[in-house]
């Protein structure tokens, strides 16, 4: 293997012959410094070694982001491309970036040819994996993480246009369009039709590890709402804390823990105060995967009531750990969870159906129970890490021949 590139796991049995090799190409993955984010690409990544594959990993990072170091556990070679602020120069940067991996890649293949390139996001990974394609002859599959399919950003105008036409072309190119629900692929196919195109697709679901994420033995005494996601607007928060507050008299002892980071803590923080329920908003700030499992091990409620979400790695999570999950219908998670069986579904912005709900959850924890067992349940029978590997294996076999 070319010194440049780090594996990304070993076989156990390093006399068996590797029947595949993959190069990832990911803005998702863990690092140095945050080994959390992009774990849902990692994990299925190391499940996916498990069947036999040679796996190389490049993670790349807009330049206006501080580098990036490997993580011990997921080790990858972190490279930057050009973007600003904005997604300023983004229609074009994987061109930058599959011309400056090209030689690196070439001194690859040749030492352990590559069969397939994994590229996670059209713009810019699935750009330069389509550059490197061309130059070096390698198939390669895009997957596609959320309803945003086109990289428009939900907006109009000139640069969002050339971010469409340019995912377009990725997804015309690739061998498979990998999306993570039949929601995202809606979207991918809604907007390749409108333009009169047509794209090779698959509907591959995250998986999550059930013996990292399960139940604990014993439920807290303290209820407590859990939440985890990125500090935005659009996930949902403030729906949160405007039920918490409705709940001050009725269930003076429920807390709310947070955990996450993003643009909009100010504003939610503020919000707890306005609302007089800072002292029992725990805003928790980023936290380790073994944090985080526990959070979820140790909570009454998941909520994240997201208005956009392609389908939702910590709801799969929180199932996993035989916890009642709420979402909002219209997202990718809703051919997950079957309202009132194995989790909860509310309207997007529906507070008075989120208060409603939660007052029945916390005070039947039988129901809880009931919820949790069949929730965890779904994910034992079709989303754990080793299924998702066996359908991204047979995706890459296809691809390769």
């Amino acid at each position: 293997m070319h010194p440049g590139l780090a594996r990304a796991g070993k076989i156990a049995d390093k006399s068996t012959r590797l029947s595949a090799h993959v190069l990832t190409l990911t803005p998702f993955y863990p690092s140095e410094r945050d080994e959390v984010s992009g774990c849902f690409v990692a994990e299925a990544l190391r499940q996916v070694e498990t069947l036999g594959v040679n796996s190389s990993v490049i993670a790349v990072g807009s330049i206006y982001h501080a580098g990036r170091k490997s993580s011990r556990k997921f080790p990858a070679d972190w490279t930057r491309y050009p973007q600003l602020p904005g997604n300023v120069g983004l229609s074009g940067a994987g061109k930058f970036l599959g011309a400056t991996l090209l030689n690196r890649v070439r001194k690859l293949h040749r030492h352990s040819p590559v069969s397939v390139i994994h590229a996670h996001s059209a713009l810019p990974c699935g750009q330069a994996a389509a550059f490197l394609s061309r130059r070096l002859g390698i198939p390669f599959v895009v997957t596609v993480h959320g309803l945003d399919a086109f990289n428009n950003c939900f907006q109009d105008g000139i640069a969002a246009d050339w971010r469409r036409t340019s995912s377009m072309r990725v997804y015309l190119r690739a061998r498979k369009v990998i999306c993570v629900s039949e929601k995202v692929q809606t979207e991918l196919k809604r907007g390749m039709t409108a333009a009169g195109m047509a794209a090779e697709s698959a509907v591959v679901y995250n998986g999550t590890d059930p013996e990292f994420f399960s139940p604990s033995l014993k439920e807290d005494g303290q209820p407590r709402i859990l939440v985890v996601g990125n500090l935005l607007v659009g996930k949902g928060h403030e729906l949160v804390l405007h039920a918490l507050a409705r709940f001050k008299d009725s269930h003076p002892d429920l807390q709310c823990h947070i955990i996450g980071e993003g643009a909009d803590l100010g504003r939610f923080t503020a919000l707890a105060e306005n609302l007089g329920i800072s002292g029992r908003v725990h805003f928790l700030g980023r936290r380790s995967r073994a944090e985080v499992a526990a959070a979820m091990q140790h909570c009454t409620v998941f909520v994240l009531p997201s208005r956009y979400e392609g389908l939702g790695c910590v709801y799969l999570e929180a199932m996993a750990c035989g916890k009642p999950a709420i979402a909002c219908h219209g997202q990718g998670i809703e051919e997950i969870i079957h309202h009132g069986e194995n989790g909860w579904l509310i309207p997007v912005d529906g507070l008075e159906e989120l208060v409603q709900n939660l007052q029945l959850l916390l005070a039947n924890a039988a129901l809880r129970a009931r919820i949790g067992k069949a929730a965890r349940q779904t994910i034992l029978d079709n989303l754990t890490l080793s299924r998702q590997a066996e359908k991204l294996m047979r995706i890459y076999e296809g691809a390769a021949q």
